[in-house]
């Protein structure tokens, strides 16, 4: 008799789900934002090396680790999520804004629930292997999703350069296999130094250092016209040169961002960005350093890994709520602009039927799974799963844990973090993951097709977007 993977996959999330709940907890609780998530780091590794994982750290990245169990093929990995957002303190399920007392921070992107929900499935994949005598599951503590993009960091360093499949989820307001693709992001300081001079006495003295910004961002924005069109270029001041007039400033910096399709549009953005920096340098005889921060590769999902998670989630199903969950998911759902609830009704309409779509506005939840779909347009966000997904064969999934038209980063999304749908939300989304990972174990045909879609997507190798002398961020640093 064929064994029945879905209902083995639900029995043991069950096994493992207040262990996994009562982390989401913690993690929701702590709040730290990239790069000193210290206690959410070791609560996970607490938890890992409890179950009989090795965990070994990450070169140069505090609050990364790797975690392993099994040391035959396949390998399958997954990445943990757990940073949270500066200035999103919100009382927990409370419908209305209200930072919680003594915090700052918190939760508006649902990595309290990603990085564990990654935790659970892992841990079933981990028990499948002990049934069936082989492979090896790999759980990637991967922080600083928000701001430093710690994967691209770890695919540049090969931390995945071994996995046969790598899968990951976010919570949000649908449920869907996520096969749109992200933008990549090139991120670059440029710091100009010039003469200082009294402004009124000496002018002809002086070499103005915010006058190169000023001129770099004219030559920016003639540049906006001739780029890709779904590319997006954002700046902002990182030092002024002082707040006196009457002083020629000697000093002065820009952060610029360049987004676009793919990684190597970003990139030649950026070097025309570069172009412009030197010569707004050369127009003010002054001086400037150029510096990538890092570049971010666009996300790729990975169709055939697409389809065995579609039929994986068609037979675990959305997530079941009850009368209590629609009540304040509605709530939720009203504290939403007219314009979003428009917004969010015409992308159900792609998806469902009318009648559909108006009973789940009327639950205030998403509570239908949405069609398979490739020929979804790009998001114009920025993810390092992206690099995930050049080094490795990679899928991932939307799960609502948040009411219809929720925006991340945003109150909303961290007050309803620990929800009991979010639970339930998790829940599912945990043997969405574990189902398509035993799935793909128990076919090595998957795999190696999975493997040639990848090669011919980027190419024999990954080729990372970073030099290797950029090194992440120092935590302490706060610029």
């Amino acid at each position: 008799m064929k064994e029945n993977l879905k209902e083995l996959v639900i029995d043991v999330q069950k096994k493992y789900e207040d262990l996994t709940w009562e982390l989401s907890n913690k993690i929701w609780d702590f709040s730290e934002v990239g790069l000193i998530e210290y206690k959410s780091a070791d609560a996970f590794r607490k938890v890992l090396k409890e179950n009989d994982f090795t965990i070994t750290p990450v070169k140069g990245i505090e609050t990364a680790f790797v975690a392993s169990y099994g040391d035959s093929s396949p390998v399958i990995g997954f990445t943990g999520e757990y940073d949270a957002l500066p200035g999103l303190s919100q009382v927990a399920s409370l419908t209305e804004k209200k930072s919680e007392e003594g915090k700052t921070d918190g939760h508006g992107c649902g990595h309290n629930n990603l990085g564990t929900g990654a935790l659970g499935a892992a841990l079933i994949v981990k028990d499948y292997i002990d049934k069936i005598g082989h492979g090896t599951v790999k759980f990637f503590g991967t922080p600083s999703e928000e701001r430093d993009g710690a994967k691209t960091f770890m695919a540049r360093d090969g931390y995945f350069d071994d996995l046969d499949m790598a899968l990951t989820w976010h919570p949000k307001d649908r449920n869907a296999v996520w096969t749109e693709g992200t933008l990549a992001n090139v991120i670059m300081d440029y710091k100009f130094k010039g003469i200082s001079s009294h402004a009124s006495d000496a002018p002809e003295n002086g070499r103005s250092a915010l006058d190169s910004c000023e001129l770099m961002n004219v030559g920016v924005n003639y540049l906006r016209e001739h780029v890709v069109e779904q590319a997006r270029i954002h700046y902002a001041y990182q030092d002024v040169g002082g707040s006196a007039p009457n002083v020629v400033q000697s000093h002065a910096g820009l952060r610029y961002f360049y987004r676009a399709p793919k990684i190597k549009e970003a990139l030649d953005i950026a070097r025309r960005g570069d172009n412009i920096a030197k010569a707004a340098a050369m127009m003010c005889e002054t001086e400037v350093e150029v510096k990538m921060l890092v570049a971010i590769s666009d996300y790729h999902s990975n169709k055939t890994l697409a389809k065995v998670m579609d039929e994986a989630f068609k037979e675990i199903g959305a997530p079941e709520f009850d009368e209590k969950d629609f009540e304040l998911a509605r709530e939720f759902y009203e504290t939403q602009a007219e314009s979003v609830k428009e917004a969010t009704k015409e992308r159900l309409l792609a998806e469902f039927e009318p009648k559909e779509v108006e009973e789940m506005i009327k639950c205030g939840i998403q509570t239908k799974v949405e069609p398979l779909d490739f020929k979804r347009r790009t998001m114009t966000i920025t993810s390092d799963v992206g690099d995930l997904s050049y080094a490795a064969p990679t899928i991932q999934l939307n799960m609502a844990t948040a009411a219809l038209g929720t925006s991340l980063h945003t109150w909303q999304m961290t007050a309803q973090g620990l929800t009991t749908y979010a639970k339930k939300a998790t829940a599912k989304a945990i043997q969405v993951l574990a189902l398509t990972a035993i799935k793909a174990m128990n076919d090595p045909e998957i795999l190696k097709e999975a493997k040639e879609e990848l090669v011919a997507f980027r190419g024999e190798k990954y080729q990372t977007p970073l030099k290797d002398d950029i090194v992440i961020r120092d935590p302490k640093v706060s610029k």
